[in-house]
């Protein structure tokens, strides 16, 4: 696994711990986006993207976040104490998408990122200087066709593009002229007393 490429997004100062986002790409194939660096007790280090975790409201059966006290649906009043906790007795509200499976690879990426990190604070302390992170992930004018990607993944060049869809026929609703509209209206008594 070698790291390609890191674009680094450094967030304004603020009296938050969040110092950057950033996305990294292994091999030039593999993009994981969405890392934090965030400042600890013992210096910066590197978080991996994470989800909210959730569970189901007991009432009605909607999804609602870990932290919620009230359902979103139904407003049934939520256990608190209903997260799994840590040895340490914290909540465990969030789950990572994506994460190093061992600490060696975790130590790699990270040390990788903080280097990185680094540069792009002094490069961000000079004129002129232009955030990398959005920019598009295309080194072409013009993005790949599907087409082409596969056939470059299979290596056979003889495929042929897929034709285009049938144009929609439009919507379900019924379609009436405005006159039509007004005299149903005024026979039902919709909007009657009104003006």
């Amino acid at each position: 696994m070698v790291i390609t490429e890191i674009r680094i997004k450094l967030v304004e100062e603020n009296n938050e711990r969040l110092q950057a986002f950033c996305s990294v790409t292994f091999d030039n194939m593999f993009v994981v986006r969405d890392l934090k660096i965030i400042e600890g007790t013992k210096g910066s280090f590197v978080a991996m993207p994470s989800r909210k975790l959730t569970d189901r409201c007991p009432t009605c059966g909607c999804k609602n976040h870990l932290r919620a006290r009230f359902c979103n649906q139904c407003g049934q009043r939520l256990d608190e104490n209903r997260a799994l906790r840590d040895s340490d007795g914290r909540a465990k509200l969030h789950a990572d998408i994506a994460h190093p499976i061992n600490s060696a690879a975790r130590e790699q990426i990270q040390n990788a990122i903080i280097k990185a990190f680094h540069e792009e604070r002094e490069r961000a302390k000079l004129p002129g200087y232009v955030c990398t992170y959005d920019d598009y992930d295309y080194d072409y004018d013009e993005a790949a066709s599907y087409t082409s990607v596969v056939a470059e993944m299979n290596g056979r060049t003889n495929l042929r593009s897929h034709p285009s869809h049938a144009t929609p026929r439009g919507s379900h609703l019924r379609t009436t002229s405005s006159n039509d509209q007004s005299k149903s209206r005024a026979e039902d008594g919709f909007g009657a007393g009104i003006m």
